[in-house]
């Protein structure tokens, strides 16, 4: 049995907006039957075609699948178009409280609709990522057995920071079938985490304290909690002093065994990132 958080469970039990608009100003349907998921989001805007006034959803999938739609139509609604395309997958997850690694693929066919169906309204190209519907593909098919593109699972190995092959078949199915575009999956992460490193700001010489405090908790927000996240966890900054960090470890991390090798990750990724000499300790907050 999967470990869901409450909020997930709750999303299941009781889905909001399930249904479709009729006369909805846009809508995105991605996945299919074939692939055990699919997802057909509704959405409807103001009289000044700006602002999402209702957003609905059907799906055929499992309680995660419906859970991350329920909780990316409450997300969206209030927020101008360009607002909700800021929405990422790990946001919808956050939203849940986490989930389970082996079900992200679900918050991903969550971020995945809501793109199709602004990228239709718009009249824009459709993202090429819609597990076998008829669209344009943009570059090269890798996962036959689910439709899925070079250019899709890039994206998702970056915003994710997706370091092995088995968190990309989490993540969006790819190489979970036949198995035989897992090689090629571990060439795109080569290839991403190639074009990252490149991108990585070298730490500077020198840091104000100022400077070395905002650059902790940026490390911590960007590198280390979506990491957590898609493990069920989370941690909270409870204080920087000079170079000793203290933080505390939540939800799934929290009391766990290996929150030590953990807080150890944490150390050395800020001492790759901000500076050699931080020192992180773990507290009960």
């Amino acid at each position: 049995m999967w470990d869901y958080t409450d909020k997930v469970k709750e999303h299941f039990l009781n889905p909001r907006n399930v249904g479709e608009i009729e006369n909805a100003d846009a809508v995105g349907e991605v996945g299919s039957l074939a692939c055990g998921d699919a997802l057909k989001l509704f959405i409807k805007l103001d009289e000044n075609k700006e602002r999402i006034v209702e957003a609905k959803f059907q799906t055929f999938g499992c309680g995660s699948a419906i859970a991350s739609s329920s909780a990316l139509t409450e997300m969206i609604k209030g927020k101008t178009l360009d607002e909700a395309l800021g929405v990422t997958n790990k946001e919808i997850a956050d939203f849940l409280g986490g989930l389970p690694e082996e079900k992200m693929h679900c918050s991903v066919m969550g971020q995945e609709a809501l793109e199709v169906a602004i990228a239709k309204y718009r009249g824009g190209p459709v993202p090429s990522h819609d597990h076998g519907h008829e669209h344009e593909q943009e570059g090269e098919i890798v996962c036959k057995c689910f439709g899925l593109t070079d250019g899709f699972l890039k994206k998702v190995i970056s915003q994710n920071r997706l370091h092995t092959a088995e968190q990309v078949t989490h993540f969006t199915k790819a190489g979970g079938a036949c198995g035989g575009c897992i090689p090629k999956i571990k060439e795109l992460i080569a290839e991403v985490l190639g074009e990252q490193q490149k991108q990585e700001p070298k730490k500077p010489e020198r840091l104000t304290n100022l400077r070395k405090m905002q650059l902790i908790q940026e490390v911590l927000e960007n590198e280390v909690r979506p990491l957590l996240w898609a493990d069920g966890g989370d941690l909270e900054l409870i204080d920087i002093a000079g170079n000793a960090v203290q933080i505390a470890f939540r939800k799934a991390c929290a009391g766990c065994a290996s929150s030590g090798y953990t807080s150890r990750f944490v150390e050395q990724k800020l001492r790759e990132l901000v500076a050699d000499d931080i020192t992180v300790e773990e507290v009960q907050g």
